[in-house]
């Protein structure tokens, strides 16, 4: 090979490197080459139980979930939720709901979807089912609270109204407006 080829050679050779280097440096980041964030923003859970305490420290309700997840705001929304006092409160409830929603201050949940609140020993000892589509629950207080139209079946007896106030640990039911019901003796 002669000096004319051998230089030829190296001039292709220099070619295809800058060629090369060109393509890779204008190519976007392939999903492969993108820089991962290994800082987790929240927690989610699977089959979460979750306890809430009293002012004292003390097992006071707790929350099963199908699933948990904390939000970028800081709440925590629950899927397919049940919530029920410890045996120590006395308050007989259980409330279920589709989807539960918690603050940042813990102070209410908030359930959503089909909210359903049973006690066995509801109201004048008979079984009690309160049926709504929303409903803000207070734990600390044993309140829940709601704006929207509500179903409560007492026994065969059966109500419904248009906002409500339950005071659990009392069983009394406030409510709003718009009642109308069915009693069989």
């Amino acid at each position: 090979m002669n000096a004319k080829g051998v230089f030829g050679f190296a001039l292709l050779g220099l070619a295809a490197a800058g060629s090369w280097y060109l393509t890779a440096s204008l190519r976007e980041p392939g999903a492969d080459q993108t820089p991962r964030n290994t800082q987790v923003d929240g927690f989610y859970l699977r089959s979460a139980r979750i306890l809430g305490t009293d002012v004292d420290g003390d097992p006071l309700y707790q929350i099963e979930a199908e699933y948990a997840e904390q939000l970028p705001n800081e709440d925590i929304q629950f899927q397919n939720v049940r919530i029920r006092y410890s045996p120590d409160a006395s308050v007989p409830w259980t409330l279920n709901a589709d989807t539960a929603l918690i603050g940042r201050n813990q102070e209410r949940v908030v359930l959503s979807g089909h909210v359903v609140a049973v006690s066995s020993e509801g109201f004048r000892g008979e079984e009690t089912e309160i049926r709504t589509s929303y409903l803000e629950f207070d734990p600390a207080t044993y309140q829940a609270e709601t704006d929207s139209r509500v179903q409560i079946r007492v026994g065969s007896r059966s109500l419904t109204a248009t906002g409500m106030l339950a005071l659990l640990q009392e069983n009394q039911v406030q409510l709003k407006s718009n009642v109308s019901g069915r009693f069989f003796p």
